[in-house]
């Protein structure tokens, strides 16, 4: 199984931005969905996280301008980040928890993609 990530780019500060994490391969069903976040130097930190109920669970630092959503039957994972500011500037990765068609749950990594917000 396999995580694509889409959508970074270079924004100003103010700006908006959406990432999309697509699933592929042989899947029976993804349970938790999330965006995690690595500045240059730091450890990956969580973003955010969306239960396949679509219960949600933000950090501190992006609540009221980040928001996570899932939709395609629950697979693709969605971010829309407005009010963006450069200490939201790193590599944007997604993950999933993943049940396989012969039943193994896997965690996944997409291949990140990088966000860089000017100020």
């Amino acid at each position: 199984v396999q995580l694509q990530a889409f959508g970074g780019g270079l924004v100003q500060a103010g700006g908006s931005l959406r990432l999309s994490c697509v699933p592929s391969g042989s899947i029976f069903r993804i349970g938790v969905m999330g965006w995690y976040r690595q500045a240059p130097g730091e450890q990956r930190d969580v973003v955010a996280t969306i239960t396949s109920g679509g219960n949600t669970n933000y950090a501190d630092s992006v609540k009221g301008r980040f928001t996570i959503s899932r939709d395609n039957g629950g697979n693709t994972v969605y971010l829309q980040m407005n009010s963006l500011e450069s200490e939201d500037t790193g590599v944007y990765y997604c993950s999933a928890f993943i049940t396989t068609m012969i039943r193994q749950t896997v965690r996944a990594w997409g291949q990140g993609t990088q966000v860089t917000v000017s100020s």
